[in-house]
């Protein structure tokens, strides 16, 4: 475990680097370690070194892995960075601080109708299939606009954010840039996007948020 340590030490360097060559603050730029399928010690391994905040893609996976270390760690921040469904959204809403995959009308209304009878209001970002891929989960660029303002107009969702994952094949600057553009016009102030083989060009298209999983906790 002790590689974990040694990874995230010098990924945030990678960051530190990389947003100093854009010009942008280090400090900017917050880390989230993607912990899905990694077992306890990994996981544990992580927090010791200073890590707090982490990303996870199953509801019932994070829920069995992180509910009492996140009571026993103050400040410990979980994103949900996988495919919400409408009937895991009363367990989401009571375990994470972020939902970065709102991506639909129907899931805002059951968010927001959840959040009201729980009296808690996990931060969301909308998910944009900046690729316009079939298999991927996310709003169409073209309609990213509107379901945002349906998500804070309508519902009065904590919208702060989207967030994207470029096509694997080709330059993901283009998409990177297209999803800075979406934050910018709207007054969103996190923009998710850039994994372990490309966060430096999504720091340097203006990512506030990297997500990286394989390049701390190894190859799944």
């Amino acid at each position: 475990m002790s590689d974990v340590a040694a990874n995230l030490a010098a990924i945030r360097m990678n960051i530190a680097a990389a947003a100093t060559a854009a010009g942008r603050d280090p400090a900017a730029i917050a880390l989230v370690a993607v912990s899905k399928t990694q077992p306890q010690e990994a996981v544990r391994a992580a927090v010791e070194a200073g890590q707090l905040v982490f990303g996870e893609s199953r509801v019932f996976e994070a829920r069995d892995k992180w509910q009492a270390l996140k009571a026993a760690t103050p400040g410990l921040e979980l994103h949900l960075i996988g495919p919400l469904q409408t009937n895991k959204v009363r367990d989401a809403i009571a375990l994470f601080d972020v939902i970065e995959t709102l991506d639909r009308p129907k899931l805002a209304r059951i968010l927001a109708d959840e959040m009201r009878r729980a009296e808690r209001w996990p931060r969301c970002l909308v998910q944009v299939n900046v690729g316009r891929e079939a298999q991927k989960a996310g709003i169409d660029p073209d309609q990213a606009d509107r379901l945002i303002a349906v998500c804070r107009d309508e519902y009065r969702l904590p919208v702060v954010g989207v967030m994207g994952i470029p096509p694997l094949e080709g330059d993901p600057a283009p998409h990177f840039d297209m999803l800075a553009a979406i934050a910018a016009r709207n007054g969103l102030e996190i923009v998710s996007m850039g994994m372990s083989g490309d966060y430096p060009a999504a720091i340097k298209a203006g990512a506030t948020h990297v997500r990286v999983g394989s390049a701390i906790f190894g190859a799944r």
